[in-house]
């Protein structure tokens, strides 16, 4: 049973632009985050998408409408996909919660999660996809921590290793589930 997955990351919002650490709030595009998720739409339209699912943070899902109006393919939203919970640092500036990813690998960031937690809800995620849609290809539009969460559970690389050096972003990443 094997799914072809794809992963890209939301648009750009307004707290990326000014350096906060969103986290489990809402967030919301901004005008280059709106054209970027219109490109989002183009690079993807020949990739024959049976399914988008998305993280059902607002800003995963104006990325998706954006990219995918009409709802072709269907887009369905899966909390499993949100961002770390980064606690009482949601809303807080980037730079402060970067410094501090790799002390909540296994312990969670206070009022939040771990990474660890991501890194389970996406595995719980992606063992329910191969169940239900075997032979399938998506398109996963989620955050920064499902990111690292995939290429530990997929690729086998070290967490530690992924939150302490984030590999830089590009536009999708191919995988087998």
């Amino acid at each position: 049973m094997t799914v072809r997955l794809v992963y890209e990351t939301h648009a750009t919002t307004t707290d990326n632009e000014d350096g906060i650490a969103t986290g489990w709030l809402p967030g919301r595009l901004s005008d280059l985050g709106r054209r970027q998720a219109l490109e989002l739409g183009e690079r993807r339209r020949e990739d024959r998408l049976d399914t988008v699912f998305v993280s059902d943070l607002h800003r995963a899902v104006e990325t998706a409408r954006l990219a995918f109006p009409g709802g072709v393919p269907p887009i369905r939203q899966d909390v499993r996909l949100r961002e770390c919970d980064y606690g009482v640092l949601n809303g807080r500036s980037a730079a402060l919660v970067a410094a501090r990813r790799t002390r909540h690998i296994d312990d969670p960031f206070p009022g939040g999660q771990s990474y660890r937690q991501v890194v389970a809800a996406t595995s719980a995620f992606l063992r329910d996809l191969v169940a239900e849609l075997d032979g399938a290809s998506v398109l996963v539009i989620a955050h920064s921590a499902n990111r690292w969460a995939l290429e530990h559970l997929l690729t086998g690389k070290a967490l530690p290793a992924l939150l302490a050096d984030p590999p830089p972003w590009q536009p999708g990443w191919h995988y087998t589930v």
